[in-house]
């Protein structure tokens, strides 16, 4: 048995992650062996460390070594990646010798360091032998993850190029266990997954569940407790919140209930205005690119649908996809209407402005076609319209319930100017305690946009506090956040959290330093995916166009791919669409629900946060 452990030294800086992360362990594994280290790490301290069951043979390890550098001017129109191309390194490793860049544009004219490295490979061998898993139909991250009894964090971490959606026939790395120790999903019992900080009281609160009787349904719990990520098994009629896991309707879309496989008929209508480009000069066309905002949203938006076509296609999904330029007007789309019979099409993406979707929609609700709003919201919910942006009033919501669903004791300060205390309002009504403060005036009883430091003398008490600051005015913007980051010390941390990040927020005067010190949290149609997430949709994207994919390829590709699953697995969309099904891709979500006289809108919300001077998805 003393062959099945090991020891480690705890270094300064490690955490129970990291160590478990370098052993191909859980930290609940190590926290089992070693019941002291849940009071904390300390420097020097030993820690048993059992047998990983993940891998054991040699694979290769790269460690780089910094040899010099080299300087390089930057060039007109030259890039981050087309620089890390160019030297062969990453981003990041321009980015690390070049810390300004982590914060700042590059410009042209700027001088850079680039890195020469030396690359070292060694041959390591871990503790087992990793297993090869077959993935079969119906099954989601969170499934796999239930069955071989890790988290779905621990499962991306022995997969990094796993899909977004898993599909049937794909192969992944899981623990080497015995097929009697794998854990089956059953139809009888939901399926619940921990959020950070949640401990037993606060799933008791939640899903109505006491301690033991979820040791009873999940026996691991009694050894190692509470994990992030873990996928609990709890009873059927348990109401889980939306928090719970929602892949079982991804997996159905993306592969187990692909029924429909006709070739989809496909509109897009974007306001291209291509009678105004000069397709004969190269640089004129650029000019226009460059220039005209909307031409420049409708080409990044049409790649991303076309990288979803694709990706369909190879799910057994053919299109037909017909493009018209609207012009963004509205007799053109008029005569786009009148010149093409659109009773045989399953839907329509756009137009993007919304008097023009409403057109469209009204003249095609007859015939029943779904009209799919991509970046605007509605004027009109017309019956076959699809709104996928949240309504704002979902976004307010989401944040107070983030907040609310968050147990920990906390102080509650709501700073926002007179145009915002309906908001500010809305918000002490949710949270009676929190203390209410509005933007001073002047002389002459006018808005001034700013608060005294006296204004939050005594406001702050040790632990945590949340401020909600609610303006649009980027002088309030300054003045607040400035001054509560002076404030944010060791004995009382303070979170900046808004219901609304207007471009206030965005301004020159806003240090983003200060953002991610706040741990500035909102909500957001979208999450952002890093390019060195290498994310398989970004790599193809970036091989395809030489450059990162935006906001609106990403979204281009996220929509489409998810109304082809959905026309895939239903008779039309209507069918697929209703308000149980959750879909997730790179950096949106959708989950919708019908007005009772009207159309669909997706309510599916992110909560976001800045972090390390990068903005991550925030999880409780």
């Amino acid at each position: 048995m003393a062959q099945d452990y090991k020891t480690h030294k705890v270094k300064k800086g490690e955490t129970i992650e990291t160590i478990a992360k370098q052993y191909l362990v859980t930290p609940f594994d190590i926290f089992a062996l070693n019941p002291d280290a849940k009071e904390g790490l300390k420097t020097n301290m030993v820690l048993i460390i059992p047998d990983s069951r993940v891998k054991n043979q040699p694979v290769s390890a790269e460690t780089k070594e910094v040899i010099g550098y080299k300087s390089h001017k930057v060039k007109r129109k030259e890039t981050l990646f087309s620089i890390a191309k160019k030297y062969s390194i990453e981003v990041d490793d321009i980015k690390k010798y070049n810390t300004k860049l982590y914060s700042e544009n590059l410009r042209k004219g700027d001088k850079i360091k680039i890195p020469r490295f030396k690359t070292i490979v060694n041959k390591v061998s871990l503790n087992n032998t990793i297993k090869k898993y077959t993935v079969l139909p119906k099954e989601g991250k969170w499934r796999v993850a239930y069955k071989f009894g890790i988290t779905v964090p621990e499962l991306e971490a022995l997969n990094p190029n796993m899909n977004e959606v898993l599909q049937p026939g794909d192969e992944l790395n899981v623990p080497n266990i015995s097929n009697n120790e794998e854990k089956p999903v059953e139809d009888n019992f939901n399926y619940y997954t921990v959020l950070k900080s949640e401990g037993y009281m606060a799933l008791n609160r939640k899903l109505g569940v006491t301690q033991d009787e979820l040791e009873a349904l999940n026996p691991e719990l009694k050894e190692g407790g509470l994990k992030l990520g873990m996928v609990l098994k709890v009873p059927k009629n348990t109401k889980t919140p939306s928090s719970e896991i929602k892949d079982v309707a991804n997996t159905n879309l993306a592969a187990a209930n692909l029924k429909n496989l006709k070739r989809k008929q496909i509109a897009l209508m974007m306001p291209y205005s291509l009678h105004k480009v000069d397709v004969d000069s190269v640089q004129e066309a650029k000019k226009m690119i460059r220039t005209n905002g909307l031409l420049s949203v409708s080409l990044d938006f049409h790649a991303g649908v076309l990288m979803a076509i694709d990706s369909a296609k190879r799910l057994g999904i053919s299109t037909n996809l017909k493009v018209f330029d609207t012009r963004n007007q509205g007799a053109e789309i008029a005569k786009i209407l009148d010149n093409n019979d659109f009773s045989n099409y399953d839907a329509v993406i756009g137009p993007l402005m919304p008097v023009h979707i409403d057109r469209v929609a009204s003249h095609l609700k007859r015939d029943k076609v779904p009209v799919v709003s991509p970046l605007a919201k509605a004027k009109e919910l017309h019956g076959n319209v699809f709104q996928t942006i949240p309504n704002d009033d979902l976004l307010e919501m989401a944040i107070i319930n983030f907040v609310k669903s968050d147990s920990t004791p906390k102080h509650i300060v709501i700073i926002s100017d007179s145009k915002h205390k309906s908001i500010s309002d809305k918000l002490k009504t949710q949270f009676p305690s929190a203390v209410q403060i509005q933007s001073r005036k002047n002389k002459k009883g006018q808005e001034a946009y700013f608060i005294y430091q006296t204004d939050l003398e005594n406001v702050f008490k040790p632990g945590k506090n949340i401020v909600f600051l609610e303006t649009e005015n980027e002088g309030l913007a300054s003045n607040v956040i400035s001054m509560v980051n002076g404030l944010n010390m060791n004995d009382q941390e303070i979170i900046l959290m808004t219901t609304n990040k207007s471009k206030a927020f965005e301004g020159k005067e806003i240090s983003n330093y200060h953002l991610s010190n706040l741990k500035f949290h909102y909500p957001s149609v979208n999450k952002t995916i890093a390019v060195e997430a290498r994310n398989p949709f970004v790599k193809r994207y970036m091989n395809t166009y030489n450059v990162s994919p935006n906001k609106y390829a990403v979204r281009g590709f996220d929509l489409t791919l998810d109304l082809l699953l959905r026309l895939a697995s239903e008779d039309d969309l209507y069918a697929a669409s209703s308000s149980d099904i959750e879909t997730e891709y790179v950096e949106n979500k959708f989950r919708y629900t019908k007005k009772l006289f009207g159309g669909y809108f997706n309510e599916a919300v992110y909560i976001v946060k800045y972090d390390d001077l990068s903005i991550i998805e925030a999880k409780l």
